[in-house]
């Protein structure tokens, strides 16, 4: 179209078209909907003539579905330095051309990538820019024609998934319902319009396009004419009626701009219809005219609810963020630090878990003290009763008698006695470790906290867990350790040792009779030698209830968390740290969503309000 037809377009209106655009362009329509105007008609409504007339470029035909992606179109009349220049994107493809007549294999090209080759449809969107001196300002959505009945291997359901893409974006109270009607059909029975009516009963955002009024029958031309007038389907915006180009003009190359000054020529002359060219409910230019008023219009009316709504979701998104574990900074330096913090949070948490100061799940240090506490009982159900000695006792206190008389003690007696007894808990002792280490205690709980600061980072979590992995044989050899550790205190025990204050606390507390250290040489008979046998074992009872535990503890929980630590520490030498805080879980991914919708909106509020 010539820069005639657009002069009288308003120099003001390009801003509020650029700034949905620029919304748009953002991303902003995937959280709210933003005004704009559909295109929607019945398949060979003359729908594609009509977005041709308007945009001044050729765009797919032919028989069955064309349209088969939403195609947003968006013109711009720019009055100088540019002739003609399009931008075609979708997806992350974006490609820049010069030449208009590549407007419909270009768009073919994009339809068949996402929709795939043949007749089926696909919902995602194709943005065509136009800029040009020959275009009004306007953004449109094409949709898909409507087709009643599947042709040439079209899915059974076809009119059902083009009308559910339909309404999508018709039902939007932002969008504004552009619905190509022919002329030489029965208006009632257009889909197109019965749609538009379901969801805009009103007619309140809906403006009719009559297509064909030179096919028209004749001594219907009254009976159009009405609907045109709004008389026959009121629609609040009215209806305009346009014609252009038909395939036989098409044929034969006449050009848009023929096409514009024969669709004036044909008003003027018809008899019937000249009347629309005073009223303006005719000719392309006066529909160019009229959605660009429209469009304009109805974003002023939206933009303050529009704002509202934006501030709404940057309230919410913040909240949701908060939710969210903090993720990594995008800078080396402040990833380096976070890699940092994760890696001394994990080693803290194990540290809290090695002490008993942090409880993940089942409580570690319950479940060890309920198997100390079978050890504890064990040595208690052990305990010798020294006062009713058995013959073969009597029998290795008579072969270990020395030179001694009668009545005289021999303390070698005692020793073999007390190390025969104390060596039977050796076997049971090293069971305990075996228990420790078997059920795997440690592990599990240190593999919850590696769960637990890692999930969010798999290869952090693959890292640390051949790590986990690596326990296992530090478990052996920590349990070696502390096998050697308990023979050692075994073969102390074999010294029959005990601080005299502490024995002798022992031996009051077996005889329940009150003495002093000085008066203990009188216990030296036979008859004392049970009870004096007692007390040492009980000694011996409680400093091995304790002590086996504790290095149980030392070994298998306390040097494992460290020799973890260490290794979890070298991370840090040398580290790919964008790899090891590479996200992939859930948390990361709506983390990331939310910083991006948390963007475009600041970015939406930001342009809204330079027009508010």
């Amino acid at each position: 179209m010539n820069g005639e037809v657009h002069s009288h377009l308003e120099e003001s209106i390009r801003p509020y078209i650029d700034l949905i655009d620029t919304l748009r362009s953002v991303g902003i329509h995937k959280d709210l909907a933003l005004p704009t105007i559909a295109v929607i008609g019945d398949q060979s409504s003359g729908k594609s003539s009509v977005l041709e007339a308007l945009s001044g470029i050729a765009l797919p035909r032919g028989t069955g579905i064309v349209t088969r992606c939403p195609l947003e179109l968006k013109l711009k009349k720019v009055t100088s330095g540019v002739n003609w220049k399009a931008v075609l994107s979708y997806r992350e493809k974006k490609t820049e051309f010069v030449n208009s007549s590549l407007v419909e294999s270009y768009i073919e090209q994009a339809q068949n990538e996402l929709a795939g080759k043949g007749v089926g449809i696909c919902d995602e969107l194709i943005t065509l820019e136009v800029m040009s001196p020959d275009v009004c300002d306007l953004t449109l959505i094409d949709l898909p024609g409507i087709a009643r009945v599947p042709v040439n291997g079209q899915p059974e359901d076809i009119e059902k998934q083009i009308k559910r893409l339909i309404t999508r974006y018709i039902e939007k109270q932002e969008t504004i319902n552009m619905v190509v009607v022919p002329c030489n059909t029965d208006i009632a029975t257009t889909e197109a319009l019965k749609m538009a009516q379901q969801v805009d009963p009103e007619g309140k955002r809906t403006v009719g396009i009559l297509t064909k009024p030179d096919l028209i029958d004749r001594g219907t031309e009254t009976k159009i004419l009405d609907i045109v007038q709004n008389k026959t389907f009121p629609l609040r915006k009215g209806y305009i009626m346009v014609k252009c180009r038909g395939q036989h003009q098409i044929n034969e190359k006449i050009s848009l701009e023929e096409a514009a000054e024969t669709e004036r020529d044909f008003f003027q002359k018809h008899s019937f219809f000249r009347c629309l060219l005073n009223e303006d409910k005719a000719t392309i230019k006066s529909l160019a005219t009229k959605l660009t008023q429209n469009l304009v219009d109805h974003i002023k009316k939206s933009l303050p609810q529009l704002n509202e709504q934006i501030k709404k979701q940057l309230w919410d998104l913040r909240d949701d963020l908060k939710e969210c574990e903090a993720g990594p900074p995008q800078d080396p330096k402040g990833a380096k630090l976070f890699l940092t913090e994760t890696i001394m949070k994990f080693i803290d948490q194990i540290k809290s878990i090695s002490t008993g100061e942090l409880i993940i799940g089942e409580n570690l240090y319950g479940q060890l003290r309920m198997e100390f506490k079978k050890w504890n009982d064990l040595l208690n159900n052990r305990k010798p009763s020294f006062n009713n000695s058995t013959e073969e006792e009597i029998t290795f206190n008579q072969d270990f008698r020395g030179r001694e008389l009668l009545g005289f003690s021999n303390y070698k007696m005692f020793e073999v006695v007390l190390q025969k007894h104390v060596a039977t808990l050796k076997d049971p002792a090293n069971n305990l470790l075996n228990v420790i280490k078997g059920t795997n205690i440690v592990i599990k709980q240190f593999t919850d906290v590696v769960n637990q600061c890692f999930q969010n980072y798999p290869v952090l979590l693959d890292i640390t867990k051949v790590n986990i992995d690596k326990i296992y044989n530090i478990q052996s050899v920590q349990q070696e350790k502390a096998e050697k550790r308990i023979s050692e205190q075994f073969a102390m025990e074999e010294m029959i040792f005990t601080q005299d204050p502490i024995y002798l606390k022992s031996l009051k507390e077996i005889t329940k009779e009150t003495f002093s250290e000085e008066q203990i040489p009188l216990f030296d008979k036979k008859c004392k030698y049970g009870e004096m046998l007692q007390a040492y074992f009980e000694i011996v009872v409680q400093r091995m209830a304790d002590q086996l535990p504790m290095m149980i503890t030392l070994f298998m929980l306390k040097q494992t968390a460290q020799l973890l630590s260490f290794d979890m520490l070298s991370l840090l030498d040398g580290a790919n740290v964008s790899e090891l805080l590479f996200e992939d879980s859930d948390v990361g991914k709506k983390r990331r969503d939310l910083h991006v919708r948390l963007e475009r909106m600041r970015i939406g509020q930001e342009k809204i309000s330079n027009f508010i």
